[in-house]
Parts: C-alpha cells; sequence; structure tokens
C-alpha cells in the first residue's frame, strides 16, 4: 500500500519552500558606516517621542526592528559613536562625522535594535503603519495636507489653501 492514502487520515500538504531572504544594505550619509541585515524585518513605526525627534532634529522619526544578532556591521565599526542615555535607559549609535544616527536600544528591549528607515534604499518588507508616543505629536508636524507646486521655486511644493465659503444669513445677506 505504498503511496496509498490510508482510510481515516488525509493526505499532507505539499511542503512550502521558505522564500529566500534577502540581504538589504543601509548606510550613513558620509557612506563611513554601512550595515547590512535580512529582509523583512521585524516591524515598523513613527515615533513621536521628544527624545527621537531631538536626536534626528525631525517632526519624527521612522524605525524598523530588528534582532541585534541579525543586524551586521560590514563598514566603519571603528566610527561608530554612542551616547547612553541613562535617563531614559537607552543607547543611541551614529557616525560622529556626519551626525547620522544609525542604531538604537531601549533598556527595556536589550536584543532588540531600532534602525532608522531612512537608512535602506531598498524596501525593508514593512510598512510603518505604527504609532509611538503620538501624544508627543508636535503641532507643526506635516500632517499630510494638499499640496502643489510653489511658482518661482522648482523643487518647492506648499500647502493648498482652502478658502473658508462665508457662513449664511450672515449680516450683510438680504
Amino acid at each position: 500500500m505504498a503511496g496509498q492514502i490510508k482510510p481515516g487520515r488525509s493526505p499532507k500538504p505539499p511542503r512550502r519552500r521558505a522564500r529566500a531572504a534577502v540581504t538589504i544594505s543601509g548606510a550613513c550619509l558620509c557612506g563611513g558606516i554601512a550595515i547590512e541585515t535580512d529582509a523583512p524585518l521585524f516591524w515598523a513605526w513613527h515615533d513621536h517621542s521628544e527624545a527621537s525627534r531631538r536626536a534626528h532634529g525631525a517632526a519624527y522619526a521612522t524605525y524598523v526592528g530588528r534582532w541585534k544578532s541579525k543586524v551586521r556591521v560590514v563598514g566603519g565599526e571603528g566610527v561608530l559613536a554612542r551616547f547612553d542615555d541613562l535617563k531614559r535607559r537607552q543607547v543611541r549609535s551614529f557616525r560622529a562625522l556626519c551626525g547620522t544616527s544609525m542604531m538604537f536600544t531601549r533598556g527595556g528591549s536589550p536584543k532588540w535594535l531600532d534602525i532608522p528607515r531612512a537608512l535602506f534604499g531598498a524596501r525593508t518588507g514593512r510598512e510603518a503603519k505604527h504609532h509611538v508616543a503620538i501624544e508627543q505629536l508636535q503641532d507643526w508636524a506635516y500632517l499630510g495636507a494638499p499640496l502643489c507646486p510653489l511658482k518661482g521655486y522648482p523643487g518647492v511644493s506648499i500647502e493648498k489653501v482652502r478658502k473658508a465659503k462665508p457662513a449664511r444669513g450672515g449680516l450683510f445677506e438680504t
């Protein structure tokens, strides 16, 4: 009875071949530090916290997450600087020469590594849909308003101004 299905048993589904990992590379602004890891990464999010906002000099930082053991520094490890934020129990690694944030570790997750999404030119396998510390969102942050080109300044956009309609039954209406 070789090759036949035994009564009362369903056939095993064919084994799915695991998708081969894709190696993605990232680098600092000047190219002095290079990292690589395999995609897809674990998850991605926008961090609106004051610490990340100040560290990146931006309204928020977008990170992708990965186990530390899965990230490889393939160039410039000797020039990787670090800032130990004892108050927040965080360690931030960066390139002192060009100022690029490279990696970030939280005290509660020492085996986890947060990497700025912008370091990678290729897709990471995760879209940032999560928001951390959204209560710290700044009122000056761009929130996706419609844009149009600014006349006379190629490459510059401005938010479209929506004209408010006058209220009906106003003072001067008859």
